[in-house]
């Protein structure tokens, strides 16, 4: 059995591949589309979460493989936690665009999803057999 995170090497196709399609389609987005169509929003907001999966995967990779838990964290919780921050910051767009972000949204959304990333590794780490 893996004692060991996964190294930073093995999520980088993965974080390149989804950093290319997320801030490429970003750029494509932004030069081709009027502001005006908010039909495109929900394709940026897509965008925009592949982009930041892909900018988070690496470094989300190299904190678990520095602070290593118990168990380690696998590909899937990497994956999961790059997710997560994927998801938060195209909310706060979201919610900015609608006018009713505040710094206390921001500071709740944050601890909200970290205590569902916690909830889950716990869960995990009850379920753990050495």
């Amino acid at each position: 059995m893996n004692t060991t995170s996964p190294s930073v090497r093995s999520v980088l196709p993965a974080s390149i591949l989804l950093a290319l399609i997320g801030w490429g389609g970003l750029f494509v987005l932004m030069n081709t589309v009027a502001p005006i169509d908010w039909k495109p929003l929900w394709l940026f907001y897509f965008l925009a979460v592949l982009a930041i999966c892909g900018l988070a995967l690496p470094f989300i990779a190299f904190l678990n493989r520095r602070f290593p838990g118990n168990p380690p964290a696998t590909h899937a919780v990497i994956v999961r936690e790059a997710i997560w921050l994927g998801i938060y910051f195209p909310t706060l767009a979201w919610l900015r665009i609608g006018g009713v972000l505040n710094v206390l949204m921001v500071l709740l959304l944050a601890v909200g999803l970290m205590l569902i990333e916690g909830l889950l590794r716990f869960r995990e780490f009850s379920q753990w057999k050495p």
